[in-house]
């Protein structure tokens, strides 16, 4: 399928759309429909479709569902490696400004907010460099006696950030250390400023919450149907822990314990904290400047879209 529409609108250079929210929330249907529209390609900010074999946890759009629409910042990432915020931005940006100079409209598509804010701000937060020196040193610490004692020493370092990750999440409470390590700076104490990239179109789709979290359930139990414990067995062939980053997203992190401990894979539990993340979701994205929620239960909801999409791209 081709685009509908490829016109390069007269005042739209330098502009983006943004399609974020919940999980499950229609997020890559209402982003290919604004790409087909106003001939725009998909920037995918999904912290955990950047990895390459995590097809069906992280509800990866199928080339059915992207209709012929590019998608990029997906696959690009293998199951062992590390990667931030800064990383993520690093690579983004620049597919992001070369579709502007093409002519074309950026559709920033996606619910991790740290990836989509990396985007639309000039921000500091996460874009410090890694130290693979630092990380290993941590890495090792943690191998030989624990991941309470590297968070310890987090709390005796930067106790603020310390409060707000659990002690289990290495791979941030390893980040925070990198960041004072090498800067001699608490990650608790950098500053975002919000300076603009672009001019920029938020729109959330919207729904009630009880057929929000409908969605959630039968999504989860999609993902069990088509082999979610398969593809993280998988994984683990390839040498995969539940250390690593890629398995720390809903779903995944649930997968791996249940598979090591000989267990079921736990639907309930999955179902639940998914739901408990898109609470999070919609709370964080709220924040987004001039941010317009789109209720995707209305019949011609789209016919709503395109007016404001419209009105955003020729003004």
């Amino acid at each position: 399928m081709v685009q509908e529409n490829s016109l390069t609108y007269g005042n739209a250079k330098g502009k983006i759309i943004v399609v974020c929210g919940a999980t499950a929330s229609g997020k890559t249907s209402l982003a290919v429909k604004i790409a087909r529209k106003f001939g725009g390609e998909v920037v995918s900010a999904d912290s955990v479709s950047i990895y390459c074999g995590l097809d069906i946890g992280s509800a990866k759009p199928s080339e059915e569902e992207k209709q012929g629409i590019p998608h990029y910042m997906i696959d690009i990432v293998s199951p062992k490696e590390k990667f931030s915020v800064g990383d993520y931005r690093e690579r983004a940006l620049p597919i992001v400004r070369d579709i502007i100079k093409r002519g074309k409209i950026p559709v920033i598509c996606g619910g991790t907010g740290f990836y989509i804010n990396s985007i639309l701000y000039n921000m500091s937060y996460g874009l410090a460099k890694g130290d693979s020196a630092i990380r290993m040193k941590y890495e090792k610490l943690a191998e030989e006696q624990g991941k309470d004692v590297v968070y310890s020493v987090l709390k005796e370092k930067d106790p603020e950030t310390a409060e707000r990750l659990h002690p289990n999440d290495l791979v941030r409470v390893i980040r925070a250390l990198e960041i004072f390590d090498g800067t001699g700076v608490k990650k608790s104490d950098i500053k975002d400023e919000l300076i603009p990239n672009f001019s920029f179109l938020a729109l959330m789709p919207d729904m009630p919450r009880e057929i929000l979290y409908d969605r959630i359930n039968r999504r989860v139990d999609v993902m069990i149907e088509q082999g979610l414990k398969t593809e993280v067995e998988g994984l683990m062939a390839q040498g995969v822990t539940p250390d690593d980053q890629c398995m720390q997203g809903i779903g995944y992190k649930e997968t791996i314990e249940s598979l090591l401990s000989g267990e079921d894979v736990p639907a309930d539990i999955i179902k639940m904290n998914t739901r408990r993340y898109a609470k999070r979701q919609i709370t964080f994205f709220k924040r987004l400047e001039g941010l317009k929620k789109i209720d995707v239960t209305e019949e011609n909801y789209f016919e709503n879209v395109s007016k404001i999409a419209d009105n955003f791209l020729n003004n």
